[in-house]
């Protein structure tokens, strides 16, 4: 295995160092918010803009990296993405916040997309399923690590920016000394979000909620803990757990997909998601540390989850050379989900307190899940034969997935992909799920 890697090693190194440093920067953001007096619907618009940056930044990279390359993008990239928790630290206007927000969302996708391609040209058929799992256990180890360096110093002050700083500006070393030969330019893919929910009312409908429901956790959970009860050290923790539980759950919650009518799965997956918060909701009214990192746990084994099942079920409806452009369609719409779900959940805080944007996010979940129950009565299930195996992903949280990187995508797609509508007789796809 450690053979199989050393040629990516670099971007795995540099894929852990900035997602250590950004995973932490994103809880730490509303932590400090709060201490600044932030209003929640401030903080909730502060967290709906970095994913309105993290969007403009998905369709303007393929442009931006064509023109200077690869190294040379990833180090604008790193340098603007470097300077914005710093000026977190320097300034508490609301505005100067929002403006960073939407940079370093259009940096970091940029950033990921970068490594992303990179190891998608270094990998082949043979290798792709096991670069995708280092992939995978890279992202949760440092998100994990991110949260547990928010103790290493006072949120309110300036040191726990700085680190942010310095490991986004670390994470351009190994790309730099890196001898791996720059990839082809990222090739744009266009995306017909019509077609994509003619293939699956299902999987569209559910990357949009996911979008809706979990950017408001990634946002607003760092205050809700604090106003529980929770110091840094607990909040931090808090995150882990819900980390932790997502990452645990994936595997037997997509093993199990793979066995039944994948719908199944997620109705079962949406409502436990919706259960998970309405238990962060009376945690959070109950006073009790141990409720409230419990509810977050399962929270993360079911809300952090479902992506992972969408994905698989709109895979299912496509053909393997589709899937790049079906993830790219899925990653839009759970962008524009997430810009407007943290804004959304934060308006009826002042009046219902921190933990009604649980019942609202509880809302939408029940909501798909009522959607998903009409779709698997009214409309036939796919056959075994029909379907993809299951491929976890990365837990959704400040980053794109890597949809090239997919080991379900072809080794060698188009370079300007469609959705794919048709089987290999030429007879239409089902697009009743």
């Amino acid at each position: 295995m450690s053979r199989t890697l050393a040629p990516v090693f670099s971007l795995l190194l540099a894929t852990a160092i900035l997602l250590v440093g950004n995973g932490m920067l994103g809880t730490l953001i509303p932590i400090r918010a709060g201490l600044n007096g932030f209003e929640t619907a401030t903080v909730g618009f502060i967290g709906s803009v970095y994913f309105a940056g993290f969007l403009l930044g998905c369709l303007a990279t393929p442009h931006v990296v064509h023109r200077a390359g690869h190294i040379r993008s990833f180090a604008t990239f790193c340098g603007l993405a470097s300077a914005a928790p710093l000026i977190h630290a320097l300034s508490s206007d609301p505005i100067v916040w929002s403006l960073m927000r939407v940079l370093t969302g259009f940096c970091f996708a940029g950033l990921y997309m970068v490594i992303e391609s990179w190891l998608n040209e270094q990998s082949s058929n043979e290798t792709r399923g096991r670069f995708f799992s280092a992939y995978v256990i890279v992202n949760l180890s440092a998100l994990t690590v991110g949260q547990v360096l928010l103790n290493a110093a006072d949120p309110g002050g300036f040191v726990l920016f700085a680190v942010c700083s310095i490991l986004t500006s670390i994470a351009l070393v190994p790309i730099a000394m890196t001898t791996s030969v720059q990839p082809m330019p990222i090739q744009s893919t266009r995306i017909d979000i019509k077609a994509l929910y003619a293939l699956s009312p299902v999987g569209v409908m559910g990357s949009f909620v996911v979008g809706v429901a979990n950017a408001p956790f990634w946002t607003l959970a760092p205050l809700y803990a604090s106003e529980s009860g929770l110091d840094t050290a607990g909040i931090s923790i808090f995150m882990a757990a819900a980390i932790i539980g997502g990452a645990i759950a994936q595997w037997p919650i997509g093993r199990l997909s793979d066995r039944m009518d994948r719908r199944r799965v997620i109705l079962a997956v949406t409502l436990g998601a919706a259960l998970g918060e309405v238990a962060l909701a009376l945690a959070g009214m109950s006073g009790s540390v141990v409720a409230v990192m419990a509810a977050g746990f399962l929270f993360g084994i079911f809300g952090l989850t479902l992506y992972s099942v969408v994905v698989a079920h709109m895979n299912d409806h496509g053909q393997s050379e589709s899937f790049v452009a079906i993830s790219g369609g899925m990653l839009i719409v759970f962008s524009v989900g997430s810009i407007i779900g943290p804004t959304a959940a934060s308006v009826g805080v002042s009046t219902f307190g921190i933990a009604s944007i649980f019942v609202v996010t509880a809302a939408v979940h029940l909501g798909f899940a009522a959607f998903t129950l009409y779709r698997i009565v009214y409309t036939p299930a796919l056959t075994e034969e029909q379907r993809v195996d299951f491929v976890a992903v990365p837990v959704a949280q400040v980053q794109p997935l890597p949809t090239e990187l997919d080991p379900r995508a072809a080794d060698d797609p188009p370079a300007e992909e469609e959705i794919v509508t048709e089987n290999v007789d030429g007879e239409p796809l089902d697009t009743t799920a």
